[in-house]
């Protein structure tokens, strides 16, 4: 069985490639590289139903470019 912990994405950029990802380590906010920034997302109370199991709904909150 595996470890590692992950959870599902909802919002935010529609052509992100994963709405399945490892969280290391679980918490409030995961930043998602993406296209020359970084993709935010908070954690909810909300669960769901995937082919991976149940997992915890992170939502997205924000955009961050990185310098060019």
């Amino acid at each position: 069985m595996s470890t590692v912990v992950k959870a599902v994405l909802e919002g935010g950029p529609k052509d992100m490639p994963a709405r399945i990802v490892p969280i290391t380590p679980p918490g409030i906010e995961l930043k998602v590289p993406f296209k020359g920034g970084y993709e935010h997302f908070k954690v909810t109370g909300k669960e769901k139903d995937t082919p991976e199991g149940r997992l915890r709904v992170y939502e997205w909150s924000s955009r961050t470019e990185l310098p060019k």
